[in-house]
């Protein structure tokens, strides 16, 4: 497993995540049975296409399961040898006329975490294959999606517990993507599935958690430039 750290992870340089990181996606949206469709996404385009994209937390990652609180103070999901990871793709690849762009990010790391639980020490760790989804729009959509299991974070000392993020099915980290210099992936208050095991002082009966964080998306590929969401 990788220790833990992505909405523009598409664009130019892009996202992931978690431990946050590092990394963010576009929404499809499903009408419940019977109901009549949503309107169909429009055009998507993440710039500089090819460019390979880091995502690094601005501030403090925060994850709330029932009565205990995690915060992260470093996250980050960096570009590494898989050249398919933490890149977006290439030309024509790189829009889409009617959807969003997705690409595959390495999972962010996580590192300087605290729980809310007084004599506990805290780890995140990540693992699988994490992917960010941009959409254009006003706000730009971002969507970043967990593999099973692909999040889990232990606190030992006076409470021992394990809260495993998407225990049962892949999650959507659902986010906003604010084009800049550097562009913004922001999660605010999205809610992912988790199960939680341990004994005195963990919240097991918890069957969700609240994420907040913010990610500074750069281009790693030419740090002058920015990754951009566009239609």
């Amino acid at each position: 497993m990788t220790s833990v750290t992505s909405r523009r992870l598409r664009p130019r340089a892009l996202l992931a995540c978690g431990a946050g990181l590092a990394v963010t996606a576009a929404l499809t949206l499903t009408g419940a049975a019977g109901a009549q469709a949503g309107p169909a996404a429009g055009s998507t385009t993440v710039t500089p296409a090819g460019h390979s994209f880091a995502a690094t937390l601005n501030g403090k990652a925060t994850f709330k399961a029932g009565s205990v609180t995690a915060t992260c103070t470093a996250s980050s999901s960096q570009p590494s040898a898989d050249p398919a990871s933490n890149r977006i793709p290439d030309a024509p690849d790189n829009h889409n006329p009617s959807g969003p762009v997705s690409s595959s990010i390495n999972p962010p790391t996580y590192s300087g975490c605290t729980a809310s639980i007084a004599g506990v020490t805290t780890t995140v760790t990540t693992s699988g294959t994490w992917r960010v989804s941009m959409q254009y729009g006003s706000p730009i959509s971002a969507t970043l999606s967990i593999p099973v299991g692909g999040f889990v974070l232990e606190s030992k000392g006076l409470a021992n517990c394990t809260i495993t993020a998407a225990p049962d099915a892949p999650a959507d980290i659902v986010a906003t993507y604010t084009n800049g210099a550097p562009s913004t992936l922001t999660v605010a208050n999205a809610t992912v599935p988790v199960k939680v095991t341990g004994g005195f002082g963990c919240p097991t009966s918890a069957k969700s958690s609240v994420f907040n964080a913010v990610y500074d998306i750069t281009d790693t590929t030419d740090p002058a430039s920015q990754i951009t969401v566009s239609d």
